[in-house]
């Protein structure tokens, strides 16, 4: 299978929000229209950090990886976090995950950047394959503050 890793367009709107309700789907997220398309706008917006890599395949969005930098008191440089990665199950299992994720290793590295790293849910037992070949998972615990 071919496929292309680009930065996304403004025409991949649609799709992307399909993929996007695959993804809140799969982690039982519901988000109002209000999120949705305030993410959306800075994913689009070039002053944004927030910045989204897609995987195409014959014309059609199969993936996304969404990504922002950051900077940290633990190196010089910043870390780039891989906030959202998600591939429309029909192409699972033919290296564009991984595609992606290789895509953001050269990113961060063009860039200077320091580290790149992601979260995933313990029982992501599909997703926590390809992650492990990356690295082992450091035994961080998240904890998370809804603040409003």
């Amino acid at each position: 299978m071919s496929f292309e890793i680009r930065d996304v367009r403004p025409e991949d709107e649609t799709a992307w929000r399909r993929l996007w309700a695959g993804y809140l789907a799969f982690y039982k997220v519901t988000l109002g229209e209000d999120v949705v398309a305030s993410t959306w706008s800075r994913i689009l917006d070039p002053q944004s950090r927030v910045a989204m890599r897609v995987a195409v395949v014959d014309g059609e969005l199969a993936g996304f990886a969404i990504h922002h930098y950051h900077h940290s008191t633990w190196v010089k440089t910043p870390d780039c976090y891989l906030e959202d990665l998600y591939l429309d199950e029909r192409f699972r299992g033919h290296g564009i995950g991984r595609a992606l994720i290789d895509d953001l290793i050269g990113i961060s590295r063009e860039k200077g950047w320091s580290r790149l790293y992601w979260h995933t849910d313990r029982d992501n037992e599909q997703a926590r394959k390809l992650y492990d070949t990356y690295a082992r998972e450091d035994g961080h615990v998240r904890y998370r503050l809804t603040l409003g």
